[in-house]
């Protein structure tokens, strides 16, 4: 726009006009899609496109990104450096601050302010004398130019820490850095309280950390730092803060509260599980506190349904037991969530199997008040379902036979009432759990389920691919190992039974032999021999393949 108009105030535009330089723009082309033989057709006129709006029009060029840099680099430097008819008087150090992209930026500063601010100017100025002309230093390679130049600005100021404020984290921790590298002792006290003062992230948190400690800078690093530095402390120290914690929530007075500390620890320590696996240094929960908060809670479980099923109580009303029932059961299935996150709670699954007389007196509780406690049954399928918790065959029978009745009488509340539980989940890892089983212990919980669906519908789980599975082993695939086996024969072995011992060359004879299955054909076996000369002992492995006669 700038340059039509200085055309059109010279004149030049109209001379040219005269004199026929200028034509009025050619029509537009013919589109190619129209066929030669057709007739024409009327096209509106042209607009005519004057000189003025051809050049106002082409797009002006835009500056470059370290254009744009340089212009605000060089806006902040007039903000913040001294005029040149200031009293400072004019500058006598041409100071030039380039960067490995190719940004330089040029400006004039004075002696006397970096030789007294800076002990790196001083030694670079020192040997220099005062008068006769300007002084040219150069920085090359300088990470962030713009950060540079506000450090030399900073110089100038009287109250860095007013300078300071309102600035960003990462930007005074660039601040810090240069004014550490050219010992700019005042910037790096500002920058330092500044840090101390200001709030940080997470993540600004790790990078004054990091910065910190590559500085090796002094005093006041220990109070920039003060927020997170902790002392060492020992796995017994942190438990007992764990266990201050995980107490003060199971004893919560307000509902509400505790609802909400529950989340909030539970999401902390998964997040520690999730995250810091490689983290040697990292201090957990102990399998201990755990575990010492469930007895606790299986005790006062015990307690409240024993008084609960004894008619006639007279030392607690019945809505208080059955609150504390509640809560109790609540708590202990919290802490069940957090040993199955903890990948801790194989122990659980074992003390939850033996906990008969507590089975006994939860059918004797009204289902409403009960079925949390069938909720940590639940909970302890689905993880055995998954491949989460691995225990013996007979652990996971025994917690089968101790707590699946009691599973399958609160099934139709839990599915009625529980926002929270999911029936195909459920469903799904009972299934699994049930197939891990041997054959006869599968043939006497199916048996019984089945007898029980037929009666209870809806509201007993539908392990339905469980008996279909069974079904097909006991009764289709079946497969019966006895009979295999007596149908194979050992092969030869490759290695003797008995040979010479490599230490006094004498022959060495058969001590102890075993066998281990290691899969449908093959056995793996060892022999131990003796030599009856010099008494050693040698281990010889031997690999048998079975064959079918």
């Amino acid at each position: 726009m700038a340059a039509a108009e200085t055309l059109l105030k010279t004149g030049e535009i109209s001379a040219m006009i005269k004199q026929g330089y200028i034509s009025s723009p050619p029509p537009p082309p013919f589109s190619s899609s129209s066929s030669s033989s057709s007739p024409p057709t009327a096209t509106p006129k042209p607009t005519t496109t004057t000189l003025f709006q051809m050049i106002s029009q082409q797009p002006q060029p835009d500056p470059s990104a370290a254009d744009h840099r340089r212009i605000r680099i060089q806006d902040r430097l007039h903000r913040f450096l001294p005029a040149p008819g200031s009293d400072w008087g004019p500058p006598d150090v041409d100071l030039t601050v380039a960067s490995p992209d190719g940004l330089q930026i040029r400006f004039g500063v004075h002696r006397r302010v970096l030789a007294a601010r800076s002990r790196f100017f001083a030694d670079r100025l020192g040997g220099r004398r005062a008068g006769g002309g300007s002084s040219v230093v150069e920085i090359s390679e300088c990470d962030d130019v713009e950060v540079y130049a506000d450090v030399v600005s900073l110089m100038y100021c009287g109250d860095l820490r007013r300078r300071l404020a309102g600035e960003e984290v990462g930007r005074v921790l660039g601040i810090l850095k240069v004014s550490a590298a050219i010992m700019f002792d005042a910037g790096v006290s500002a920058c330092l309280e500044y840090l101390e003062a200001v709030p940080w992230s997470e993540d600004e948190e790790e990078e004054v950390k990091s910065v910190l400690e590559q500085f090796k800078l002094r005093e006041p690093v220990p109070e920039v730092l003060q927020r997170v530095l902790v002392e060492p402390s020992s796995s017994s120290r942190a438990d007992a803060i764990f266990l201050q914690l995980l107490s003060g929530i199971l004893q919560a007075k307000d509902e509400k509260a505790r609802r909400d500390m529950k989340a909030l620890i539970f999401g902390l320590l998964s997040v520690d599980t999730s995250h810091n696996k490689d983290n040697v240094d990292k201090l957990e929960v102990s399998r201990e506190t755990l575990y010492h908060l469930c007895h606790k809670c299986l005790s006062s479980l015990h307690l409240c349904l024993s008084e609960a099923a004894i008619t006639g109580d007279s030392q607690r009303t019945k809505g208080d037991l059955v609150g504390e029932i509640s809560r109790e059961s609540d708590n202990l299935k919290w802490l069940v969530e957090i040993l199955i996150n903890k990948e801790m709670s194989d122990e659980f699954v074992m003390l939850w199997a033996d906990q008969t007389e507590l089975a006994n007196l939860h059918s004797k509780i009204p289902c409403m008040y009960r079925f949390k406690i069938s909720e940590i049954t639940a909970d302890l399928c689905i993880a055995v379902g998954r491949g989460h918790i691995l225990v013996s065959k007979d652990a996971r029978f025994s917690f089968l036979r101790t707590w699946l009745e009691a599973l399958y009488d609160d099934f139709g509340w839990m599915k009625r009432t529980c926002r929270t539980f999911d029936k195909k989940m459920l469903e799904e890892g009972l299934c699994n759990t049930i197939l891990t089983l041997s054959m006869a212990q599968q043939q006497d919980i199916l048996l019984r389920w089945f007898d029980r669906f037929l009666k209870k519908g809806d509201d007993c789980p539908n392990i339905q691919r469980a008996f279909e599975v069974w079904w097909r082993r006991a009764f289709i695939r079946r497969y019966e190992g006895n009979h295999d086996q007596a149908q194979l024969q050992i092969a030869v072995c490759e290695y003797p039974t008995s040979r010479h011992c490599k230490y006094c060359d004498n022959q060495m004879f058969t001590l102890e032999t075993e066998e281990l299955t290691m899969g449908y054909l093959w056995f793996l076996g060892y022999n131990w021999l003796q030599c009856y000369t010099c008494d050693r002992t040698l281990i010889v492995s031997r690999l048998f393949r079975l064959k079918e006669l």
